[in-house]
């Protein structure tokens, strides 16, 4: 895992919210969807902060923010508990390969763990075969017979809408 001393993780906090934003674009931008964020900073600081529908922990070396993660509480009736859903995972280009990732899915893990989550999950994209090579290194496991299915913000109110 990471070896500096300069090293840490912590939570956000109020005022950070144009970090976070930041973060997400950044995440958004290599993923090759900047154009879909629509969130600004008086939305984050809303969901995160007011309503604490997600958290965000930033990995830290040197005063420096090198990465992020924003995670929710999801439940899972099979388990009969609530797990830790990852959102979001990133490492700035500059410093992946040094384990930032990892130790960010470790200290997710520990939070999980501590709250007597049942599992912890996210998505990935296919193509992102560094990342997966680190999920496989940690023991995740894909969950391939599974397919993702959304209602976006325009099919969701329209079906919402829609007569009996």
């Amino acid at each position: 895992m990471v070896q500096s001393q300069n090293f840490r993780i912590r939570q956000a906090v109020v005022g950070e919210e144009g970090t976070i934003l930041e973060m997400i674009k950044r995440l958004a931008d290599y993923e090759k969807c900047l154009d879909e964020v629509i969130a600004d900073e008086q939305t984050i600081y809303n969901s995160i902060f007011v309503e604490k529908a997600a958290e965000v922990v930033f990995a830290e070396e040197g005063g420096c923010i090198v990465g992020f993660a924003l995670f929710f509480h999801n439940f899972s009736t099979f388990v009969g508990r609530k797990g830790l859903y990852v959102e979001d995972l990133f490492v700035i280009p500059e410093k992946r390969g040094l384990g930032y990732g990892k130790a960010l899915l470790k200290h997710l893990a520990e939070i999980a763990v501590e709250r007597n989550c049942g599992r912890m999950e996210w998505i990935c994209l296919d193509w992102n075969k560094p990342a997966l090579n680190v999920y496989r290194s940690i023991g995740a496991v894909p969950m391939d017979e599974w397919t993702v299915q959304r209602l976006d913000e325009i099919s969701l109110k329209k079906f919402a809408e829609l007569k009996k």
